[in-house]
């Protein structure tokens, strides 16, 4: 899985799932529990990854909804 966005915004984060998962895109929201350890202060950023073979159109797609995805391999 790639990284497809970084971001500390939860409802950004939300609203990619549920354009890439309407379009058939397996995504993984990754460190969603680490306001555990920052004390719920939304410093740390959340990351959505998708699976490589998936990664172009995901681009693609959230280009197209006006949010611009990470460029990190």
């Amino acid at each position: 899985m790639i990284e497809l966005i970084r971001t500390n915004d939860p409802t950004l984060i939300a609203f990619a799932k549920v354009l890439l998962e309407g379009e058939g895109i397996r995504c993984f929201e990754m460190d969603v529990h680490m306001s555990a350890l920052e004390g719920s202060v939304g410093i740390l950023p959340r990351r959505l990854m998708v699976p490589r073979p998936d990664a172009h159109l995901a681009r693609a797609i959230l280009r197209d909804n006006d949010i611009e995805p990470s460029e990190r391999p």
